[in-house]
């Protein structure tokens, strides 16, 4: 039977909602409509401050839940209003992401925090919400991410060819797809992807992101830099593993920076980049494939410096966009978080313990109904 499930996604850019309509039947999924709406400064500001401890946190987070919650079911209306009215009475139901703004699977008492009110969605968008997918993950003994993996291998194993599907939002991570039916997929975060390259760019130029990667190419690389910042106690843990601003943020770079007497903005910058590629490559070639397909989505995809960065550092790879598939690297996880909320409806599980290290599959998030 044909069903259409909406996906909601904001990420760790805090750059804008998106939004994905994905048809769902026996041959697969395909994505039928996208829309995407601008995070307002003002609320970009209030979720960056809640990402670190402050004083009256939850009386902003309260009003942040609310205010989150509009904007993805406005999001959500608006890219209803895209879709024919047949498929429009073909939607089940919203998979929500929200917007992280506390990730700590290494404290004491492990957890993990997802705000935009889904009881908010469901009642303005007149839709059944299916939301807060982490925590499940985490009350099992999980990290709660990276949990796309499950999708990824949904959508792209292969029993002929070994692949690598790496996803360079604000953080980096990777699912790996033996071709072989006996080893199973894997997957963890391995670093910052865009968000100290993006925020970089944005303290010093006021512009959201380094277009093409061009203000990166036009730096060199700082080494004594490069080797402080892989001192990072993350890049020694062992996977499963999953990180967040918590970790790698502005104040920490700027520490770092801070015993260096000297150095150009735009080394700084192409320092951070060669920190992405490092990190990523440095994994991926732990994983032994002789030679694979290495599949790149989010918005790191688009950055051609990184992309050549990447493949100079991994030649037994092959690198596409998942626009191979008939998904742009902007939707996949907006498209995952589609494919859980159908998972969670239909009683299935949405979490590999192998990437997330639960102690077992669970059907993951509550049902809001509409």
């Amino acid at each position: 039977m044909d069903e259409i499930y909406l996906g909601l996604m904001s990420g760790t850019s805090l750059d804008a909602v998106d939004a994905v309509a994905v048809l769902f039947n026996a041959q697969g999924c395909q994505l039928l409509a996208t829309h995407s709406v601008d995070l307002p400064l003002s609320l970009r500001a209030d979720i960056l401050t809640l990402t670190q401890p402050t004083p009256y946190e939850i009386d902003l987070m309260g009003k942040v839940d609310v205010e989150i919650g509009l904007l993805f079911a406005q999001c959500a209306n608006e890219l209803r209003d895209k879709l024919s009215l047949e498929q429009q009475q073909q939607i089940k139901a919203i998979g929500s992401h929200g917007q992280t703004i506390r990730h700590r699977p290494y404290a004491q008492t492990p957890f993990t925090l997802q705000i935009g009110d889904p009881n908010v969605i469901a009642e303005k968008t007149r839709m059944t919400v299916v939301a807060d997918f982490r925590r499940r993950d985490v009350a099992a003994g999980g990290q709660g991410a990276p949990l796309v993996p499950a999708f990824h291998k949904a959508l792209l194993k292969s029993s002929s060819i070994d692949r690598v599907v790496l996803n360079l939002g604000g953080m980096a991570n990777i699912t790996v797809l033996p071709s072989q039916k006996d080893i199973l997929v894997y997957g963890y975060d391995t670093g910052p992807a865009n968000v100290l390259i993006d925020a970089w760019c944005q303290q010093h130029l006021q512009q959201n992101y380094d277009e093409d990667g061009r203000w990166a190419a036009s730096g060199t690389v700082i080494p004594e830099l490069l080797e402080k910042l892989l001192a990072h106690s993350f890049f020694a843990k062992a996977a499963p593993k999953s990180t967040g601003r918590e970790d790698f943020h502005l104040a920490w770079l700027e520490d770092v920076l801070s015993n260096f007497e000297h150095y150009d903005l735009a080394d700084v910058q192409a320092t951070l980049l060669e920190l992405t590629t490092t990190s990523v490559a440095n994994e991926i070639n732990k994983i032994g494939f002789a030679q694979g397909e290495l599949y790149l989505c989010g918005g790191g995809a688009y950055n051609p410096i990184l992309w050549q960065s990447l493949a100079h550092k991994l030649p037994n790879y092959q690198l596409f966009s998942t626009e191979k598939i008939g998904i742009s690297p902007t939707w996949i996880e907006a498209t995952a978080f589609a494919w859980l909320a159908q998972q969670t409806i239909k009683g299935l599980t949405g979490n590999l313990p192998a990437v997330t290290g639960a102690d077992g599959k669970r059907i993951l998030g509550g049902i809001f109904q509409a």
